[in-house]
């Protein structure tokens, strides 16, 4: 992309200058890291290691009994917890256990998600063997002794089969995809963020389940103008998260442009819509089978049909939707965007805007995917259709550097207030 957009296109008036782009003043840092002991320069999680070769763990054969625990006197592997997920296991020799992966519902997307916790009455080494019903790993595994830092765990792909050596002893360790960020910690987070500030975080309504689905607000005076943040519709997809804490926080700092910004335009974001899914560690779906990120045509789930009608009734109270971004991950970073000639206004407001991401950040290729399927079902395609206006999947890779997602999505905030607030005619490439 940096050879594919003119970035002299973002000249912005010299009011702007004057606002500062620093880190926000407010620091709401509760975003669990990957190790960088573990991480390459600034690109991408580290594959861990391979176990050593002279283990050759017995793989299961035949018929089994599986639980979502399983232990003996000394070891006690289990899933008992809040986005735990360990759907068949079963101990296949002394100190050997065999993990399988079995997703809510087929055909789904491509997304195992496991955690799970091991503890032994004394220091032990053990091996795990985790395979995946009818499909294959994506998320290599990750350990962290108190819930809060992670590591990349050293492991072995031998065909389907993931293999790790673990020591277990009376301290439990959890081993999951993908750091944990369950509903609890987007309750801490958004109670944090709006403690320091004017901003409001209240219930939209109940999942499926009867979970609370938060927002988050921030309402200017004199501004009818809404832009729209979600988050977590697919549960696995952890470096979205990443990414829409540092995002927010961003746009709800104490920085002058923020202040400046919250004074032009109201901010709604909804940070957890799946929190069913989320508690049980789903692949993909909502407690009902159903992938929110395809009903946003029928809204026959309680989830998106919460967010139509707020945000219709928005509307009809006078106000106006004017963009909207939904995170997510995938397995390399990515914009989904719609396409400049699809019709909404300030067509070219996207390319602006990500142009001069990509401009400013010589080290990450900005890659825009634009494109529209008004029969998908997708938010990014509900937004254009609804409300006339850009919206965009940001999508961060599952492996992804985790200080990197944080630069970046520091970066595309402070750059998104600058273009919204210019006078650059977006209408115009």
């Amino acid at each position: 992309m940096k050879n594919a957009l003119n970035s002299s296109t973002l000249l912005l008036p010299l009011l702007l200058v004057i606002f500062s782009c620093s880190a926000p003043q407010k620091n709401v840092e509760k975003t669990p890291p990957i190790s960088s002991e573990n991480t390459q320069s600034d690109t991408s999680v580290t594959v861990a290691s391979p176990l050593n070769e002279q283990f050759e763990p017995t793989v299961p054969k035949g018929p089994s009994v599986f639980s979502q625990s399983c232990h003996n006197s000394e070891v006690k592997l289990s899933s008992d917890f809040a986005a735990g997920r360990m759907d068949k296991c079963k101990r296949t020799g002394k100190n050997e256990y065999s993990i399988t992966l079995v997703p809510e519902n087929t055909p789904i997307n491509s997304s195992p998600w496991y955690a799970f916790k091991v503890q032994a009455e004394q220091t032990t080494d053990i091996i795990i063997t985790m395979t995946v019903q009818g499909d294959k790993h994506r998320y290599p595994p990750k350990i962290s002794r108190d819930g809060k830092s992670w590591q990349l765990q050293d492991y072995q792909l031998k065909g389907d089969h993931l293999i790790m050596k673990v020591q277990a002893s009376s301290q439990p360790v959890t081993i999951a995809a993908q750091e944990i960020i369950n509903n609890q910690y987007y309750v801490d987070w958004a109670a944090e963020l709006t403690a320091q500030s004017a901003f409001t975080q209240s219930i939209l309504g109940s999942s499926t389940q009867g979970r609370p689905i938060y927002k988050i607000e921030s309402r200017a005076e004199n501004s009818n103008e809404w832009v729209v943040i979600l988050g977590r519709q697919h549960p696995p997809e952890i470096t979205g998260a990443l990414a829409l804490f540092p995002f927010v926080e961003t746009l709800l700092s104490n920085s002058e442009l923020s202040k400046y910004f919250l004074r032009k335009y109201n901010v709604l974001v909804i940070p957890n819509i799946n929190p069913d899914g989320v508690h049980a560690g789903n692949w993909r779906s909502n407690a009902n089978g159903k992938d929110l990120n395809r009903d946003w045509n029928d809204f026959t789930q309680i989830e998106t049909r919460l967010i139509n009608d707020y945000l219709q009734g928005l509307v009809t109270q006078g106000q106006k939707i004017k963009f909207a971004i939904d995170f997510h991950s995938t397995k390399k970073d990515i914009f989904y965007t719609m396409p400049v000639d699809y019709g909404v206004e300030s067509s070219y407001f996207v390319r602006h805007w990500l142009g001069e991401l990509d401009r400013q950040m010589p080290n990450f290729d900005v890659v825009l995917r634009p494109g529209n399927n008004p029969n998908l079902g997708v938010s990014k395609q509900y937004f254009s259709d609804q409300f006339g206006v850009h919206a965009i999947t940001y999508e961060m890779g599952d492996n992804t550097d985790r200080t990197k997602i944080k630069r970046i999505a520091y970066k595309s905030a402070n750059i998104l207030m600058i273009n919204m607030l210019s006078d650059v005619d977006h209408e115009k490439e």
